[in-house]
This record gives C-alpha cells, sequence and structure tokens, in this order.
C-alpha cells in the first residue's frame, strides 16, 4: 500500500515525484529514469528510458553495456535505451508541443548530450534527485546561460520513504539509495 504525505506537498515534490512515477515505466535493466516537463506547474509531457519505439525492451535480455563492463557515464552511444530527456523532446517534437521555456523535472542528472539536447530545446531549467558521472566539459556546458540545473536535496523525509516504497513495489524496478 502507498503512503501519502500527510501534508501537502511542494510543488517541486509534487513534480519529481511523477518524475519517479514515469521511471517505473522504464525498460532499461540498469538505471531507471524518468522525467517530466512542466509549464506554469502543468505537465507537458512526460519520459522514462528504454527500448525505442516498436524495438525489443531491453527487459529480460542481456545489456550490452554490463557484458562489456562499460562504466555508467561513458560511451553512452553503446546503449540501446533512449534517455528520459531525449523521449521527452521526441514526444513534444511529436505531436508538436513547444518546450522553450519549461523546466525538466529528472530523476538523474541529464548526461551531457541530453544538456545539450535540452539547452537546445529552450528548457529552462533541470531539476534533478540523483547525481550523475560528470566531468569538466559536463559542467562548463552546465555553467550555461541558457539553462540552469538544480539538485532536488531539500526534501521532506515522507517524499523519500514513499518514492522508495512506490519504486520497491513497481514489479521489476531497481532502487537506488536515497540520501
Amino acid at each position: 500500500m502507498l503512503i501519502l504525505p500527510r501534508k501537502r506537498e511542494s510543488w517541486p515534490e509534487f513534480f519529481m515525484r511523477l518524475a519517479f512515477t514515469a521511471a517505473t515505466r522504464s525498460t532499461c535493466n540498469r538505471r531507471k529514469v524518468g522525467a517530466v516537463a512542466i509549464r506554469e506547474k502543468r505537465v507537458i509531457a512526460t519520459g522514462y528510458n528504454g527500448a525505442p519505439r516498436g524495438s525489443k525492451h531491453c527487459t529480460g535480455s542481456k545489456c550490452y553495456r554490463e557484458q562489456n563492463n562499460i562504466p555508467s557515464g561513458e560511451r553512452e552511444e553503446r546503449c540501446w535505451a533512449v534517455h528520459a530527456e531525449q523521449n521527452i523532446l521526441a514526444q513534444c517534437a511529436r505531436f508538436g508541443i513547444n518546450i522553450e521555456g519549461c523546466a525538466l523535472y529528472c530523476t538523474t542528472k541529464p548526461c551531457v548530450t541530453c544538456l545539450k539536447m535540452l539547452i537546445n530545446s529552450g528548457v529552462d531549467k533541470v531539476v534533478y534527485y540523483y547525481d550523475y558521472p560528470s566531468t569538466s566539459f559536463y559542467d562548463e556546458v552546465a555553467e550555461s546561460d541558457y539553462i540552469q540545473l538544480v539538485q532536488l536535496s531539500n526534501v521532506t523525509d515522507t517524499f523519500k520513504e514513499t518514492v522508495v516504497q512506490a519504486l520497491q513495489q513497481a514489479n521489476g524496478v531497481s532502487v537506488i539509495e536515497t540520501k
């Protein structure tokens, strides 16, 4: 049974919870990532990482990255999954939704490729929960005047507990240690 918070959640907690809910749809064996695009406190699009539309899902099969011991944050082109952020951008493009001026809430800090795509799409702000390996080049891109990166760290214990509980209840979802 899902425990709901007793107090009304802040907007950032609410949107991050939606991103975690989207992550439960992920078909990636290694990392479950979800994201939501928000404009004026309204959901514009959701996304999660997984195989391209119409392709065989990674769940139940062997992961190329795991078989070849490719560390997280490296050689992203050697992955079958489309990232959650990329799926949001693809859905917005497919359905003619303007994402300019949106904030993106993502369970994990975007990779450098996704970050560059978000900047070019006009996303103003990325709020993420879990960190992701970065490099000096990543930091240089992230310091752009075109996008703000914020780690959501000041959350209630109830938020942490219910997010972990929801992920544990979702069938086949791996849980990352909370902060």
